[in-house]
């Protein structure tokens, strides 16, 4: 009889593991039951037992969200395009510099680091009187931006498509910017030419702005690259002055909020 238990025991454990499949999770969390036979660069490749065993589907692994085995260990998949592991060898980080900012008035540097395949973070600070004394007021300050920049995917997809570079492409940045500087305040005149202040002054402005970039980056051989950009948004603080440039941005004073901004930047990737 324990020849019998035992054997029946066997049968019992072996239809068990014929009969168990794998489970395909697909992103849109729909179930394919199967066996896995493959797991390529590009495709997942099974059977189904209400099919013929040598009739092979596949399935494109970015519309695969993970398998879990009949012996219970689990596969997490990932999209290729948003797949961290294709951008290994790529620098994640970039200082620039502003290629024409010396020509009005400041000198300004930038840092961005990669988060993540299509996002990143960047900050600029802004030295002002670092620079052309283009409007002869003689500026001194500081300016900073801190923003989060959303680089912009294809509009559709091929199998296997990702960035050419993980910091390439068009982007939009929201962005806040801080401005604070002191310059001597121009001498004014009548209307017939007569000299009203007896001499310059210096004024103190503290500027702040809501800024929204949108701009492309150009990457070179994974070293270099070169980021232009333009952007609209809202200014507002404590301007002395009808003088609409705070150099971070143009705009906010004179009675309008209304504010915009343009760069060119050339940096290296490390």
């Amino acid at each position: 009889m324990k020849k019998i238990y035992s054997l029946i025991l066997f049968i019992t454990i072996i239809s068990f593991y014929g009969s168990s499949q794998d489970r395909i999770i697909k992103t849109t969390k729909d179930t394919i039951n199967c066996q896995v036979k493959e797991i390529g660069d590009d495709e997942v490749k099974y059977t189904q037992k209400d099919f013929r065993g040598d009739l092979i589907f596949g399935i494109d692994k970015n519309k695969v969200s993970r398998i879990i085995f009949s012996d219970g260990k689990e596969l997490k998949l990932m999209d290729s395009m948003f797949d961290p592991a294709q951008y290994k060898d790529q620098h994640k980080n970039a200082l620039k510099v502003g290629f024409l900012s010396p020509l009005f008035g400041a000198t300004s540097f930038s840092f961005e680091h990669s988060l993540r395949p299509g996002s990143s973070i960047e900050a600029t600070l802004g030295i002002i009187g670092l620079g052309s004394n283009f409007n002869g007021n003689s500026p001194e300050g500081v300016y900073l931006k801190f923003g989060y920049k959303f680089i912009k995917s294809p509009d559709f997809y091929l199998k296997g498509m990702q960035y050419s570079h993980i910091l390439k492409g068009s982007y939009i940045r929201p962005e806040v910017s801080f401005s604070a500087y002191s310059a001597k305040s121009d001498l004014k005149y009548d209307y017939y030419g007569n000299l009203i202040s007896g001499g310059s002054s210096t004024e103190t402005n503290t500027m702040f702005a809501i800024m929204l970039n949108f701009g492309k980056q150009w990457v070179i051989q994974n070293r270099f690259l070169i980021d232009w950009f333009t952007g609209v948004g809202y200014g507002f603080g404590n301007a002395n002055s009808d003088n609409p440039f705070h150099f971070a941005f143009l705009g906010g004073s004179s009675g309008s909020a209304f504010a915009i901004t343009s760069g060119l930047r050339i940096g290296v990737l490390f």
